[in-house]
Formats: structure tokens, sequence, C-alpha cells
């Protein structure tokens, strides 16, 4: 069987500017990145017609070791909807290097698939990461140096400063550390850390952005911390947005690249979904929409993650709604959330299988909960049994949801055929509406309680005394009518990981918070959850070659 590379690399790619054309986007539009990638302007997005195309959210189960394939499926379904004479453009986030070298060891699809070019994809692509790190560390340098001014500065208080460095890369030595050290010369010595790329504010900035002046009033609504007489103190205090928005004037124009069948990709921003908001740029979900007439969009892990922050934040800000949600599964998935090992998942297991479906079947109760119908695709692998997928066939028709197998890594957009066209079928008959979770009048800890509650099945929400007392603190500050961005497992709907399946009447433990007012959304931290990952103890880089020609294996 060929890698996921090999099958990457067997496929001759079309001049970016040809996928341009698709589009209808002149060759002097595009602002190229070699031959297979370019950035697209601004000035492509057509609000009007963005209203006209419709939206489709890609979610799934909770994810298991193994993988689910919902990237794969997003560009899969892309392709057939292609395939079936639909002018369609899916629309991702971009890798992490800290995934693509520690579990997953690449983020662009699989099999037939894919985005490419895959390297570039997974690796520095345009720098839009780059760039948003050092936008970040500028701020941080920034409010350093402001702290050991002679005449006081602003007078910050560094023991308040929440600001974080980052670094585009899983290393849990740089979680907490002491900065400043070497004397005078060196600053005053503070307790500081690194948060991952994906996991900053800055991203989620970026991400959470209409328009480029927008991204410069949100960077200086960036809270830094407070006075030494209790003010609070903004990035706009310090005369920094003009600054970062600089950094950012390239990293906030999408990406342009393409699917092995040709078929048009916009990759944007890249937020992890279990420590930020999980959900591509605004911005490039609305070129995608001025472009085409159907956009496949994903949204990170499971539907109690993703697909709830998608709609709670990114469609709320937005004003932009799916006409239809599609949930991936995989029948060894269901089998892991029934209680089967995970070397036993291609053997066939009834009792497990029905035990794990309580896992989909909340994922599909928290989309109807937003007042959207979903579709469930069963992503075929080859050691499905067909009384298997008939199972979960019959299982979706009671709970009055259509079920479609597709195979999108053998089969790319022909193996998405069927499931294309039940979603233009969907899509003609949802309104592009839907229904918050919650009011954005209701305060921080109803918020939490009602993602809790519904969409997690918890049956009681608990506090910690620390959490109290932020909580306090960001409500007298004004902060309370802001949308919640919950930081948990995305192994478990709690958040324990241990816990898989559909765990009932847990309580759901609130850490501690952290506030990002720039981006416009308050992150309550759940259980053990860290916003600086660490490497497994077999990193996928150990499996990584690349030889004299530059050739690269390993990178799936």
């Amino acid at each position: 069987m060929k890698s996921d590379i090999e099958i990457a690399n067997s496929v001759e790619a079309k001049n970016i500017s040809e996928i341009a054309e698709k589009l209808d986007i002149g060759q002097n539009q595009i602002e190229p990145y070699g031959h297979h990638k370019a950035k697209l302007p601004l000035s492509l997005i057509n609000d009007e017609k963005a209203k006209q195309s419709k939206l489709v959210l890609v979610t799934s189960i909770n994810p298991t070791p193994s993988g689910e394939g919902k990237t794969t499926s997003a560009i899969g379904l892309n392709d057939g909807l292609n395939l079936i004479g639909e002018k369609s453009t899916v629309v991702l986030r971009e890798p992490s290097l800290g995934p693509v070298f520690g579990i997953k060891g690449g983020a662009a699809g699989g099999g037939m698939s894919q985005v490419i070019p895959m390297e570039d994809i997974n690796l520095h692509f345009t720098g839009d990461f780059a760039a948003v790190e050092k936008a970040n560390n500028l701020l941080a340098a920034i409010i350093d140096n402001d702290v050991q001014k002679k005449d006081g500065g602003l007078g910050i208080d560094p023991r308040t400063v929440t600001w974080k460095r980052c670094m585009d890369m899983n290393d849990r030595a740089l979680r907490n550390i002491v900065s400043g050290l070497g004397g005078k010369a060196g600053g005053f010595p503070t307790e500081t850390g690194f948060n991952i790329t994906a996991a900053s504010e800055i991203m989620a900035i970026l991400c959470m952005s209409n328009t480029f002046a927008d991204l410069k009033e949100k960077l200086g609504n960036i809270y830094i911390g407070d006075t030494r007489t209790g003010e609070a103190v903004f990035a706009k205090d310090l005369k920094a947005e003009n600054a970062m928005a600089i950094l950012l004037k390239d990293a906030i124009k999408p990406n342009l690249v393409q699917t092995l069948e040709g078929n048009p990709a916009i990759i944007h921003g890249g937020p992890f979904a279990n420590i930020a908001q999980g959900t591509n740029s605004i911005i490039a979900t609305k070129t995608g929409l001025s472009l085409s007439d159907y956009v496949i969009t994903e949204a990170g892990f499971g539907a109690d993650l993703g697909a709830e922050k998608f709609f709670n934040i990114k469609s709320r800000h937005a004003g932009v709604s799916p006409s239809a949600v599609v949930i991936v599964a995989t029948i060894r998935a269901l089998k892991y959330h029934g209680g089967a090992k995970l070397d036993n998942l291609t053997e066939p297991d009834f009792e497990a299988l029905t035990e794990g479906l309580k896992n989909l079947q909340k994922h599909i109760q928290t989309i109807q909960s937003f007042g959207i119908k979903p579709i469930v695709t069963i992503n075929k692998f080859v050691a499905d049994q067909d009384s298997e997928i008939n199972k979960v066939s019959e299982f979706c028709k009671k709970e009055e949801v259509k079920a479609i197998v597709a195979d999108s890594w053998g089969k790319g957009g022909e193996g998405n055929r069927e499931l294309a066209k039940e979603v233009v079928t969907l899509c003609d008959e949802n309104p592009p509406t839907f229904n918050p979770l919650y009011n954005l009048d209701d305060n921080i800890e109803n918020k939490i309680n009602k993602i809790a509650k519904v969409v997690y099945g918890a049956g009681d929400v608990k506090l910690s005394a620390k959490a109290q007392k932020q909580l306090k603190r960001f409500e007298k500050l004004g902060f309370d009518k802001l949308p919640i961005c919950i930081a948990k497992t995305q192994k478990s709907l709690s958040d324990d990981a241990s816990l898989i399946g559909r765990p009932s009447d847990i309580t759901f433990n609130v850490r501690e918070f952290e506030i990002a007012a720039g981006a416009g959304f308050v992150i309550p931290i759940a259980g053990n959850m860290l916003r600086m990952p660490g490497l497994p103890s077999t990193p996928a880089a150990e499996k990584m070659e690349i030889d004299a020609e530059g050739n690269i294996s390993g990178l799936s």
C-alpha cells in the first residue's frame, strides 16, 4: 500500500493560476508562492455572494488514537461535489508543526483525498505561523521593556502579566519558566511560560477578524495584566497594535492550494479545538463563500469541541451559518468508545459497537440542539464488515438521521458521490440559520453550565477557588458578556480523557480561567489541559527522513 506522501507525489499538480481560474480569479489578483501556492487578497470577499452560498460543516465523534479521518472526509466531500457538477471549495486550517512532529505526522488529508503540496502545507507553508509567533513575541518584548523603564512606564505590575511567549512546537519544558535572569541587564526575573502557537491569542485573533482594520482593533484589545494600582492594561496602552499588525499584513490573507483531483482548497489559520476555537479564519470562510456555491469546512475534534465553538463563537461573530453538518464516524472508533482494545479494533465486536453508538448519539443530539439536521458519514476502512456498517445505518435510521458510507481515502471524490448528492439535498431543505446555545448576556458561569450540560451531558459544574477568584475579576473588567471557549480534552465528552463513550452525570471541573479579550472570548480550562503540549514517547519526527535530493518520507 502506498503512503500518503507517495500518493501525493504521484499526481501532477496544476499551476496555481489554473486553480484560481476555476474560481474566476484573474492571474493578476493572486500572489503566487511558487507554482502551487498563492495568497488571495481580502478584496475578493463579496458579502452578498457569500450569503447566497451554502456552508457545510464537517465534524466528528470523539477522536481516538487511530484518528477518524475528518480532514480526509472534508476533502473527499469537496471533490465529490465538484464531481457531480457543483462549484465547491474546501476551506481548512493550517497544520501546526507540534502535531506534525508529535503524534499525527501530518494533517493534509490522506490517500486519494489530500490537499497539495502536502509537504509544504505540513511544514512552513507560506509563513503564517511564523508571523503569528513573531507578533505574539513582539508584544511580550514590549511588555518586558515597559516594566523596566526608568520612568516607570505604565506602571505594570509584572506579577499580574498573563501574556506568554509562543512557539510552534510541542515542548513541555517551556510550559513554566523563569525569564529575566542575568542581572539588571536581563530585566526583571519573572515566572512565565510558552503556549504553542496554535493556542496563542494572536492566532485566535487572526481567525476571528473580519477585516484588516478589525484585526488591528482586536490586537489593541489584548489584555496583558494590571498596573500596581489595579488598573487593567491592554496592548493599545503600549501602542503595540500597529507593529503587530505590520507583522501580520500578509498572514491575514488566505492561502489557495488544490486537492489531488485539482479542485480549489483554501487553507488559513490553525487554532486547536481543545485549547482554542478550532476553526479556520472567518476571512477564509467568507472568501470561499464569495467564490463558490458550496464551501466545505471543518472544526477540530468532535462536535463537543469544534462544532460547539463553530456555532457559539465563529458563526455568531461572522454572521454565517452552515446549511448542513456532516458527522464523521468510523466503525473502529465506535468500537473503541464501546470498550474494545486498541489492538482489537479490526475484529468484529457487536457488543462494543452497540455501546460505542451512544457516543455518536450524543453528537447527533448536540448538532440538533443548534437547530441543524446532521448527516452521518461512515468513513470506510478495509477491515469494516458489512454487518457492522448495517448496524450503524440502522441505528441512525432510528435517530431519524441518514447514514452514508464514504470511501475518501481509497476513492476520493468518487467515493463521496452519494454523500455529495445528499449534502446538496439537505442544503436545499435547510435554511442557513442556527440557534446559539446561550445568550451573550448570560453570566459566565451560566454559559459554562449550558455547554457542559447540553453538549457534554454533565450533571454538575465545579469551579476551583482560583477559577472563582478569576471570574470575579473578569466580571469587574466587563468580560462577562463574551462567548465561552472551553479548553478540555478531545478524547472524552468530559474533562477526564479516560472516560470514553458517553459518560453521564459527571461533574465538569474548571481549574482556572484565561481571557482572550482581543479575540473576544473567555477560556475556562478544564481538568488537566495544557496550552503547551509535549511530545509522545515515540514522536513522528523519529520516522521522518529526507534524502540528498530533498525528497521527504514519513510525513503522513
